[in-house]
């Protein structure tokens, strides 16, 4: 299965770094309607199109939108980056219908990058970045930075535990570096030592 989206596969994580809420919603919308299961991570640094204090505003006026007899049932006015998007992605399908609401079970969302996605390949969805999709010079704003500003108190920590994964993740990479570098190197001095064995073994080998 091949979307526009360029997703093709029964299982995604999608790094939500630098997409823009709307489309990247949209577009997950419709693959988790299809089947595919979604792990969207980073959902702190998702875009928003317009600066902070307009976002905020929005915000502030959406907070004031509850039920006058019973506010538990709703709206819930969720401040977490990744209940937003939750939320966001919800507004797109029919989740009251069996197949929505199955479609949204397939959904998981993550502020950074938790382990065992740490190790995974993620993905990226040119339709719904902020570079191909924004206009040059127009205001954005980080949708974690806004979900502080409304009550969401975990965004320091998270970018404390950003900062640790990216040291490990650079330190896991120059370590394989370093192990290319030294397997070249043997093989190198295995060829020169051969030397015109390398012929023979070169008719057998795969």
């Amino acid at each position: 299965m091949v979307s526009g989206s360029g997703i093709c596969t029964r299982r995604v994580v999608v790094d939500a770094r630098h997409h823009m809420l709307g489309r990247l919603a949209s577009i997950l919308a419709k693959e988790l309607l299809n089947g595919v299961r979604v792990v969207v991570t980073r959902c702190e640094e998702i875009c928003l199109s317009g600066g902070l204090v307009r976002q905020k505003m929005k915000y502030h006026r959406f907070l004031r939108k509850r039920m006058n007899t019973k506010p538990s049932h709703g709206p819930i006015h969720h401040r977490a980056p990744s209940k937003i998007l939750w939320r966001t992605i919800r507004g797109m399908i029919p989740h009251k219908t069996k197949r929505g609401a199955a479609s949204l079970g397939r959904l998981k969302v993550f502020e950074g990058v938790p382990p065992p996605y740490d190790k995974m390949k993620r993905m990226v969805i040119p339709d719904a970045l902020k570079v191909l999709r924004l206009q040059p010079g127009h205001k954005y704003c980080l949708l974690g930075k806004l979900s502080s500003e409304v009550g969401w108190s975990h965004y320091d920590t998270i970018k404390a535990l950003e900062n640790k994964r990216k040291e490990r993740a650079q330190a896991s990479y120059e370590r394989k570096k370093q192990l290319i570098k030294l397997r070249l190197k043997a093989e190198k001095a295995a060829e020169e030592k051969l030397g015109s064995q390398l012929e023979i073994l070169s008719a057998v080998k795969y």
